[in-house]
């Protein structure tokens, strides 16, 4: 019982420390939110397709680049801008965060849920080690 344990102890505190991308979830500031014009959309059949973007931020229009395919011609995106935009020339944006409204109670349900996984894998390798022997079947003799 206490290898299993331990084992689980293990697999949480590692999780723990390898921090929150490990569970999917993105300490990474993708910048200010700001509606985009797509102005170049690009197809979907190369693995680098990237889309050129207009966009509007403090009166001035920026055109930036966008990691992303399948959009069509002044179709409107959610883009992260950067905060500090150069006076010329592209800007490389990211596709806005998609969960808006998530909160950071995220990464104490992953751990509590890992802890949760642990404790019923160690659970059920206890049951199995305490499973009486089955006795093998007598040999026929004929």
């Amino acid at each position: 019982m206490a290898i299993p344990a331990a084992a689980g102890v293990l697999v949480v505190l590692l999780a723990w420390l390898a921090g929150p991308g490990l569970l999917g979830i993105s300490n990474e500031d993708l910048g200010a939110p700001v509606t985009a014009e797509v102005t170049k959309p690009a197809p979907c059949d190369r693995p680098d397709a990237v889309e050129t973007v207009k966009f509007t931020v403090a009166g001035k229009t920026h055109e930036g680049t966008l990691n992303g395919c399948g959009h069509g011609q002044g179709e409107r995106v959610d883009v992260g801008v950067p905060e500090d935009l150069p006076d010329q020339g592209t800007v490389t944006v990211q596709a806005a965060d998609t969960s808006a409204g998530a909160s950071d109670a995220r990464r104490p349900l992953g751990l509590a849920l890992l802890v949760f996984a642990c404790f019923s894998g160690g659970m059920y390798v206890h049951l199995v080690q305490r499973l009486p022997a089955r006795p093998k079947p007598a040999a026929k003799v004929s």
